[in-house]
């Protein structure tokens, strides 16, 4: 079954039941039913409508409408099982008329086929009333044969079925053999229940043919064959589908574009994260800049100061004095003394970095390097460079320069 069928199908109609009197007078009964929770409920019912201009007043003229005619006007015909009553079958039901004057019904039940036939000017002058009172015709049948398809509901169990004139013979395989309908004669012999509710005798055919109506998509309907009454019926069917798979399109559509705004939403969140991340990171990064900028300047500056840290030089120049030979006599000692040679060539006054650099005085070589290996043990010491050892005949003397970088 189509997923979609439960939603176009007709879920809400009206069934109207005209008998046809022996006097040119008619009764009409009537009933509204509607789909429920996947079950039909009776919601309205009237068995005594005095004509179709108070049908309205009874049922609403929005809903489709099952007709069922019987009585008078309808002629009952039986014959040998055929699958359909075509022209041929007709001259046998009826050996004098058109074919094309009548609308016909045709049941088959087992190896017979119950004809049910009425004029059309018949049928259509009540069609033509009842559309006039504001309804849509959609159905046609004659008779109680629609009721096959409501049997199982009712309290019914014996082979024969009696109720308003109608008189139903069945064999023990529950087939319809014969029938026999008698004005004002042939009543239930005991109250009828649809289910477990009570219906009047006179419903029954009208409740039938609303019945085959509203589960016309799931069953076979027992109707006359009237073309203006299945195109109408084929055109309500297609508009209800036409309206059901627009509203699945517009609730895809819309489905569509809620989730194409949560993503673009998602995603508008999502770049203004990141955005405002890459600020943030292009901050850092210019601060970082700024901050490398300036504490290069400052090392510079410093550089340029002669300053190297906080080392504790004082101590280091205790120490190497502790280690000077007798022989030798310190003169001078400067720490990160002035770079000559790199101050001429930037012409700005520059500084040597992590270097001590001491003058003195000693007769021999010798104890100078001595005094250099001495100063090498210790851990601080990075390297010792004797620049100069010169000898002053003056002071009759070695004069000499050393610098201990750190």
């Amino acid at each position: 079954m189509n997923l979609l069928e439960s939603y176009y199908a007709i879920n809400q109609a009206v069934g109207i039941s005209v008998t046809l009197l022996d006097d040119g007078g008619f009764t009409l009964q009537g009933c509204q039913v509607q789909v429920k929770e996947k079950q039909l409920h009776l919601e309205k019912k009237n068995i005594a409508i005095s004509g179709t201009t108070e049908l309205p007043k009874h049922f609403s003229p929005k809903l489709p409408v099952s007709l069922n005619l019987a009585g008078r006007a309808v002629m009952y015909k039986q014959l040998a099982g055929v699958g359909q009553i075509g022209t041929a079958e007709f001259a046998q039901l009826l050996p004098d008329a058109a074919m094309e004057n009548f609308y016909i019904q045709h049941f088959r039940s087992a190896d017979i086929s119950f004809a049910a036939i009425i004029r059309r000017a018949d049928a259509d002058a009540w069609i033509d009333k009842i559309e006039q009172a504001g309804y849509r015709v959609l159905m046609l049948s004659l008779g109680p044969f629609p009721l096959q398809h409501i049997l199982p509901q009712l309290n019914i169990y014996n082979e024969e079925i009696v109720f308003n004139g109608h008189r139903i013979i069945r064999n023990e395989a529950l087939e319809w053999v014969d029938y026999h309908y008698s004005e004002g004669d042939a009543l239930a012999p005991y109250p009828i229940k649809l289910d477990n509710e009570l219906i009047d005798q006179v419903l029954l055919t009208a409740y039938a043919a609303v019945f085959q109506l509203v589960l016309s998509l799931k069953l076979e309907p027992v109707r006359a064959s009237v073309a203006g009454l299945e195109t109408a019926y084929e055109q309500d069917l297609e508009l209800r589908q036409f309206k059901v798979r627009g509203f699945v399109v517009l609730l895809t559509c819309l489905l569509l574009l809620i989730g194409n705004y949560l993503t673009y939403g998602w995603l508008e969140d999502k770049n203004e994260t990141l955005t405002t991340q890459v600020s943030s990171s292009a901050i850092t990064t210019g601060v970082r800049q700024q901050l490398s900028g300036r504490i290069h300047r400052k090392k510079a500056l410093l550089q340029q100061l002669g300053w190297d840290g906080g080392m504790h030089k004082s101590a280091w120049i205790d120490d190497i004095a502790s280690l000077l030979p007798g022989e030798i006599s310190w003169q001078q000692v400067s720490v990160n003394p002035i770079d000559d040679r790199e101050s001429r060539n930037r012409r700005s006054l520059l500084f040597s970095e992590r270097r001590i650099e001491i003058k003195g005085i000693s007769p021999k070589i010798i104890p100078v390097n001595e005094w250099i290996a001495r100063i090498k043990s210790r851990s601080w010491v990075k390297s010792v460079q004797l620049t100069s050892f010169n000898y002053n005949h003056e002071l009759n003397t070695g004069e000499f320069t050393l610098y201990i970088n750190y």
